[in-house]
């Protein structure tokens, strides 16, 4: 189901003008598709900035905690012109033997060189690895860091080498220490935020030779919307269509030699990534809310009716993605005799992967257990910063009662008392106790069990212009709508929609006005929404299928019980990891029990990330 593309031609030129092509969906109408002024440029084309040289790391400014061992400086300015300076810093965290360094005449900090004779895990300073965390629940904002931050020792002791990069986002739409005379660059809207952590990593690359670590093995982490911007750095790589964004700033282009500096990420952690926004909110109808009949899916409502019309364009998206199972057979969606679009392989596939979840729980569980249905993670990754909202957190095992919030911790005996306490509103999973191996009797009945909608219609791109539209703002601060189907859903439908309750007029207008406006670069909605969905570069019904360069290593964990995104979102994006030829790993597992937060089968999900970035480096 083809949405409205920015078709970029490519030429040496510095502007050119982009057209969309409009496509339908279905047999609606399409909206006002405005044509876009993007500044397009070819690889061979990108240039430095004024000052690039600027940007070479001053080795005499590192400080040192002799705690941890760990060498460390802040402040890091990682490009030339950047927009808003309260965010677009970075903070390095060395392992101190990969350094040699003298204390300066301030007593305080040192003037420091690598060290390449000394090894820890294994690493030396050439070849340890670097990671980057991306803390932005929520597309929020992430502030650079202003001093050492707590728990990086940790990560020092394995050989890792920890780089925060502070970004723009939602929080980043008005003020900061802005550096720059357009108030539109400061905003937190897509993509910046991915442009910052672009220029933070091309600044790493561009001071390699004076810097510890090996620039070629970055990994970025994060969970729910900073899943979604890891995500998005790994399928991102190298993209043309950042480069006008990055210009923008003064990021590096170009090293010392004059050889293009790549972007590209090696490996992306994700946890919860609310992604893939431009059928998310299609995804989530299909996957729960069309099993559901309360608040705005209640009957009568036009909500509930749009709720259905939407899940339906989702199984025709859904075809048309061509997706495929381990064993290359082509997944596709079919009518049902009940409910909408509830046959086919995909559904067969979305319920095994269900049923892989619950028979993981039942392996990973040493009964009698107790959980705790209110303990959902604790723990945080280091920042650096102040921050009041962390979005990230320890997972640990959980298999709470079905749709419970009860705070009342729960003692099962067994296994089999377990699958009791899911079955006591009905029986829709049986186990074999001899195997303990269990299954289910639909998608249905888990959805009404375990993982309800907790969000209204539609669920990100909503009718009021909260959630995701913020991500999608324009002229500073004005939230935006961005998801098409629904307005074309809405211009088709409006008759029949007329004709139920909590129907407005203006909802027409409001979302048929989403291409009408421009960014600072020139690109409009449907354009930034190609460059903040992974799956426009990794699957080939996308016009960006083969135009990036993808991480080659893949960890996604998620919450198998969340409401707050479709479990297709993770699924789809690892089936389309799989079929990539360029990766070489993908490790997908989901959570029984766990809802929105850094999910872990078994143990924390800081060492866990800790072993997976050790596994795929050496």
């Amino acid at each position: 189901m083809k949405k409205y593309k920015l078709k970029a031609i490519l030429a040496i030129s510095i502007l050119l003008i982009s057209s969309l092509v409009p496509a339908t969906i279905g047999t609606a109408q399409t909206v006002n598709a405005e044509k876009s002024n993007v500044k397009t440029i070819k690889k061979s084309s990108v240039k430095n900035p004024k000052g690039v040289s600027s940007l070479k790391i001053d080795n005499s400014k590192w400080n040192y905690d002799s705690d941890d061992d760990v060498y460390w400086q802040v402040g890091i300015k990682y490009s030339t012109k950047p927009a808003d300076t309260k965010y677009e810093s970075m903070g390095i965290y060395v392992p101190g033997k990969y350094m040699t360094a003298k204390k300066n005449s301030d007593g305080t900090t040192y003037t420091a060189k690598a060290n390449t004779s000394k090894k820890v895990n294994g690493y030396t300073s050439k070849t340890a690895p670097i990671i980057m965390p991306v803390e932005t629940p929520g597309y929020a904002a992430f502030e650079a860091p202003t001093g050492y931050a707590d728990g990086v020792g940790k990560y020092a002791k394995k050989g890792i080498i920890y780089a925060i990069a502070g970004a723009r986002g939602k929080e980043g739409m008005v003020g900061g220490s802005s550096s720059s005379d357009s108030s539109e660059i400061t905003s937190g809207a897509a993509p910046y935020a991915v442009t910052d952590l672009k220029a933070a990593i091309r600044y790493m690359r561009y001071n390699k030779k004076n810097l510890s670590g090996d620039t070629n093995k970055i990994i970025t982490f994060g969970m729910s919307g900073g899943g979604a911007q890891s995500a998005l750095m790994g399928a991102t790589g190298d993209s043309n269509l950042y480069y006008p964004y990055l210009q923008l700033i003064g990021a590096a282009m170009k090293d010392s030699d004059g050889k293009y500096i790549s972007d590209a990420t090696y490996g992306s952690m994700a946890w919860c990534p609310i992604t893939s926004l431009d059928e998310s909110d299609e995804a989530y109808e299909w996957n729960m809310g069309q099993f559901s009949n309360s608040d705005t899916r209640a009957d009568g409502t036009f909500t509930k009716e749009l709720s259905n019309d939407m899940a339906k364009q989702y199984a025709q998206y859904l075809n048309k993605l061509k997706l495929k199972d381990e064993n290359g057979k082509t997944l596709k969606l079919e009518k049902s005799k009940s409910g909408i679009y509830t046959s086919g392989s995909y559904n067969n596939y979305i319920k095994k992967v269900i049923e892989t979840s619950l028979n993981n729980f039942l392996k990973d569980t040493k009964f009698p257990y107790t959980v705790n249905n209110s303990q959902q993670a604790g723990g945080n990754f280091p920042t650096g910063a102040d921050t009041s909202a962390s979005g990230m957190g320890d997972g640990m095992p959980s298999g709470g009662m079905p749709g419970s919030d009860s705070s009342d911790a729960a003692t099962y005996k067994s296994a089999s008392d377990y699958i009791k306490s899911l079955n006591e509103n009905g029986t829709w999973v049986k186990y074999n106790k001899k195997t303990n191996k269990a299954t289910i009797t639909s998608v249905k009945a888990f959805v009404q069990n375990m993982k309800q909608p907790t969000k209204g219609v539609p669920a990100f791109d909503s009718l009021d212009l909260q959630d995701e539209t913020a991500v999608f703002a324009y002229n500073n601060e004005t939230p935006s709508h961005f998801d098409t189907v629904v307005a074309n859903l809405l211009k088709k439908n409006e008759d029949k929609y007329s004709k139920l309750s909590d129907w407005n007029s203006d909802y027409v207008k409001s979302y048929g006005e989403i291409n009408d406006n421009l960014d600072a670069v020139g690109s409009n909605v449907s354009h930034r929404m190609d460059m903040y969905n992974p799956m426009y570069y990794l699957n080939d019904y996308y016009d960006g299928y083969g135009t990036s360069k993808v991480a080659k290593y893949w960890r996604i964990r998620t919450g198998i019980n969340q409401g707050d995104t479709a479990l297709t979102v993770e699924s789809n994006l690892s089936l389309a990891l799989q079929a990539n030829k360029n990766v070489k790993d993908v490790d997908f597992a989901t959570v029984w029990g766990l809802k929105h937060t850094t999910a872990e089968r078994t143990g924390s999900s800081e060492n866990n990330l800790i072993k997976w970035v050790v596994k795929i480096t050496k």
